[in-house]
């Protein structure tokens, strides 16, 4: 059953696909708690919200026995790091210049679900990264990477250019093993953090973070942690491109997620000229829609201000 479930996610556009059960690792929860009580999540208050269902699958669903953990190669065909050597230039992360993934991913998640139901019986859930799920360790326990010093996924085959759903189902499906940390003594993503988020390995500070400042911080941005941002409007992936294991990356066989010509390289001041209507029309189907035009033009205006200063490597004072 595993591996029929397996060809058929493949065939759906599914690059990577593992097991594991739905009961809850009490690590999960105590690392939760720990990042929670430290006020690590910053303005992200649906985190605290969704702390009991985000560390056990089955307070989310009782009825889940067995969750599918599946992957697509988001993976970019040039360097993601290249925009910053162009200051009258906006970088934007390499998530989100195609396609919001959240539709892309669901699309294909309910279809391996439905088929699911249909050749096995049973009942299924679906689950991309809006919901209250913690994909990461789920991923690790199915096998299909691990968590890095980054404190983001790592794959030995994709790096960490993955998207992440699960399939939750009411079938009991032997779980795969959970993929090693290879990691080793590599401490190349955190000497890559323009802000020091990554004082620790596999620790994040996120109110640190330049995605986190970028996309979920409503607020100005401290004076030293913009002059950091360089010309990042949109997300930070310094840390993912620093990564050994990127090498073995491949670029997205996928169109839907290819990225955009118009969200590659988009000028500052094009994107500083955008009013309400422009923005919503330049951002449409994109995952940058969800932050809204008043964030945008934020980073924008701190992008501009840092046209003069080489920004990349800059660490604000701690």
């Amino acid at each position: 059953m595993k591996e029929e479930i397996r060809a058929h996610a493949l065939s759906l556009g599914f690059d990577v696909c593992g097991f594991a059960g739905a009961q809850a690792d009490a690590r999960d929860g105590a690392n939760l708690r720990q990042y929670l009580e430290e006020g690590r999540h910053g303005e992200m208050e649906w985190m605290a919200r969704t702390a009991e269902r985000r560390a056990a699958p089955q307070a989310l669903w009782a009825e889940a026995r067995s969750i599918i953990c599946l992957g697509v190669n988001y993976g970019p065909e040039e360097d993601p790091l290249a925009g910053h050597g162009h200051p009258e230039q906006g970088t934007i992360s390499v998530y989100a210049r195609g396609r919001d993934y959240h539709k892309v991913l669901k699309s294909r998640l309910k279809a391996l679900a439905r088929w699911l139901v249909e050749t096995f019986g049973g009942d299924a859930k679906v689950f991309v990264d809006t919901a209250p799920v913690m994909e990461k360790p789920l991923a690790q326990r199915a096998g299909i990477g691990w968590i890095g010093k980054h404190t983001n996924l790592v794959s030995r085959r994709f790096g960490s250019w993955l998207f992440l759903g699960e399939v939750f189902t009411t079938l009991e499906i032997a779980p795969d093993a959970a993929e090693a940390d290879h990691c080793g003594s590599c401490d190349a993503c955190l000497r890559a953090c323009p802000t020091d988020a990554l004082a620790e390995p596999y620790r994040i500070e996120p109110r640190l973070c330049l995605s986190y400042l970028t996309i979920e911080h409503p607020a100005d941005i401290e004076p030293g942690l913009a002059a950091a941002m360089g010309n990042r409007i949109y997300g930070c992936d310094d840390c993912l491109a620093a990564c050994p294991w990127t090498k073995f990356a491949s670029p997205t066989p996928h169109e839907d997620l290819a990225p955009r010509p118009e969200l590659r390289a988009p000028e500052l001041e094009h994107l500083a000229a955008l009013d309400d209507e422009g923005f919503a029309r330049m951002f449409a189907g994109s995952a940058i829609k969800r932050s809204g035009r008043k964030r945008m033009a934020r980073n924008v205006a701190i992008a501009m201000a840092n046209r003069n200063t080489t920004g990349r490597r800059s660490r604000p004072a701690t």
